[in-house]
């Protein structure tokens, strides 16, 4: 009996090994085609992001007609050409993707035809006949297809993607199962061997003459046991490797989520910085010629550069690194003062309705933040209705229990609900909808970062967020923030009336800023204002300064620098400052909150000078109230 447990248990062994070989060969077959599909998906981003990087070199040569930015043009196309070659190269296994990238030649080649000509007239200094072939070409029908074609090759990857992540999860959940059922086998083996042993050797003991044979039973049990402990230390080594195989495939997909969220940030930055050197290098040969359109072309400027900004403030929102600055707000009212914006943003097509039945009830939050996440929710709205239908935002009141939304504890609730006509979603889409750099519009034209972005600030903010939504039914999206009901105080300055004295005389102000061309730029625009400034590139040297001024009135000074930071150093210099205003700058402000601030002012980078005179005159105004206030 127990020679057929040996056999049986070295039978168990074999198989379980020969499984794991093939399973194991099948799991690295299909994380192979993982990294295949995700190399052609990063592939065609990059073509993407080459195609739009030569689109905006040729803008920028027409423009200025500089033969050096025109040789940019050439070098960056002739670089998506490469992409586009390698990309065929990649997805040559792939027979419909070989038939789509086929289509996606011909209409490259065309759209390389349609830029050629533009670049040939301003290389011939036919700037006029330039200017009209670009702009009738920024949306020609060759780059629609282009754009689409390379929308349905990646979209085609990532199916094939989730097909084969399926796959290889599939291989090593069998692997997981197939193990675990030949090691149950084998300590049931083991049990019955040691089991039948021990009897045996009962039984030799009472028959010495039987010794002999008892000395080879134990032999063979120990036998049995090295095996399936040899078997156990294989089955280690195989979960080891199991283990291993999941870390690259979610490694794999946070590749793609990455790549994903790349492609989109470059694309619309790459516009915008397009619209932004273009304005200016027209305004300065305007500017030159004497023509009047100048201004026009510096504002256009100045309206690329301020998305750029929000689009940044988007970002540091989404990684928790722009500090909130809570308030007292009424939802009702907040909704009203927006009706003018969400109009301009929206466009005539969109029908904004709103009701306010918020009974008055106030809550405590960043203003600026959740107008923000009002307008995003409301852009997304108007996607989903593909820019014509009605979106109605009511403002109302709820009571909830203990997790009844999410994990908000019991309480009264302030509630923002956006209702659109739209196509809705599908439970798929819903399950990712507030994943970061998850987006169901097209490449190039989102990053993924809005719900994602509006769900963290809710959440840092108390609160929590609801949707309700089906196909062809439209979407409601419903947040929920704690009712405040403390005094109606905001945890900024508000604006103070200072004598006109005082407000309209020139202030001796101290700027203290790391980076030499902010403190240049600073300088200068408050000098402009009528100020007298002094700079300090260094935190640390801003005592000695202080000690060499005569008289100071206000601090300027950045949050994050080198050494100290503008709090650490504002709050080492304690009564130094006593009857000196502080004004903090920042464009990142890291793990800083409001309470780091002392409840100063804060001016958030990028600032027109129209805000700094504000952000000044807030500055000084809120000192003249305190010293009032320390005086009485």
């Amino acid at each position: 009996m127990l020679g057929a447990l040996a056999l049986l248990g070295i039978g168990v062994l074999a198989a379980l090994i020969v499984i794991q070989t093939l399973t194991n060969r099948e799991r690295d077959r299909a994380i192979a085609l993982q990294q295949h599909t995700f190399d052609v998906i990063m592939r065609a981003s990059q073509l993407s992001g080459a195609i739009s990087s030569a689109e905006a070199a040729l803008g920028r040569y027409v423009v200025s007609a500089d033969k050096n930015l025109g040789q940019q043009y050439a070098d960056q196309w002739g670089r998506a050409a490469e992409q586009l070659t390698r990309l065929r190269q990649l997805a040559a296994d792939n027979p419909s993707q070989v038939q789509r990238l086929r289509d996606v030649q011909r209409a490259f080649d065309a759209r390389g035809r349609e830029l050629s000509e533009t670049a040939a007239y301003s290389a011939f200094n036919r700037h006029n006949d330039a200017w009209g072939s670009y702009y009738q070409v920024r949306q020609s029908p060759a780059r629609t297809r282009l754009e689409a074609l390379l929308t349905r090759v990646v979209e085609n990857e990532r199916v094939l993607l989730r097909q084969r992540t399926q796959a290889a999860g599939d291989k090593v959940s069998n692997s997981s199962v197939a193990s675990n059922i030949l090691m149950a086998f084998g300590v049931m083996i083991v049990l019955g061997a040691v089991l039948l042993g021990w009897l045996a050797i009962e039984a030799q003991g009472e028959r010495a003459v039987a010794d002999a044979d008892a000395e080879r039973e134990r032999e063979r049990a120990s036998e049995l046991q090295q095996a399936v402990a040899d078997a156990t230390a294989q089955l280690r080594a195989e979960a080891h490797e199991r283990e291993q195989a999941e870390a690259q495939l979610r490694q794999v997909q946070k590749m793609e989520a990455v790549g994903q969220l790349t492609g989109g940030i470059a694309h619309d930055f790459n516009n915008m910085l397009a619209v932004v050197l273009g304005g200016l290098e027209l305004a300065k040969r305007q500017i030159e010629t004497g023509n009047p359109d100048a201004e026009r072309h510096i504002d256009n400027a100045t309206d690329a550069a301020n998305r750029a900004a929000a689009l940044t403030r988007r970002l540091l929102a989404f990684s928790r690194s722009e500090p909130l600055l809570p308030e007292a707000v009424e939802a009702g009212k907040l909704i009203n003062g927006m009706s003018d914006l969400l109009d301009r943003t929206l466009g005539d097509t969109i029908a904004v309705e709103t009701q306010d039945r918020g009974k008055g009830w106030r809550v405590w939050i960043d203003r600026h933040q959740l107008e923000n996440a009002v307008l995003n929710l409301a852009v997304n709205a108007r996607d989903a209705m593909n820019g014509r239908g009605t979106l109605t935002i009511l403002t109302g009141g709820a009571e909830l229990s203990e997790n009844q939304i999410g994990s908000c504890p019991a309480g009264d609730y302030a509630t923002i609900t956006v209702r659109d006509t739209g196509c809705g979603m599908t439970p798929e889409v819903l399950d990712r909808v507030f994943e970061p750099f998850f987006t169901t519009k097209p490449v190039g034209r989102g990053t993924g970062l809005g719900l994602s972005q509006i769900f963290g600030f809710i959440r840092q903010s108390g609160g929590e967020i609801a949707i309700d939504t089906a196909p062809g039914e439209g979407t409601s999206v419903t947040v929920y923030l704690p009712r405040y009901q403390g005094a109606a105080i905001s945890a900024k300055p508000e604006p103070i009336v200072a004598q006109t004295a005082d407000a309209a005389r020139p202030l001796d102000i101290l700027v203290v800023e790391d980076d030499p061309r902010v403190l240049a730029a600073s300088v200068s625009a408050l000098e402009e204002l009528g100020h007298r400034v002094t700079a300090c590139s260094d935190p640390l040297g801003a005592p000695a300064k202080l000690d060499e001024l005569p008289s100071v009135d206000l601090l300027m000074t950045d949050v994050l620098m080198p050494g100290q930071t503008g709090p650490e150093m504002v709050s080492a210099l304690g009564d130094r400052l006593d009857g000196v205003a502080v004004l903090f700058v920042t464009g990142f402000a890291g793990e800083a909150d409001a309470g780091a601030f002392g409840g100063r002012s804060v001016l958030r980078k990028p600032f027109t000078m129209a805000a700094l005179s504000r952000a000044v005159d807030e500055a000084v105004a809120q000192e003249l109230k305190r010293a009032r206030a320390a005086a009485e």
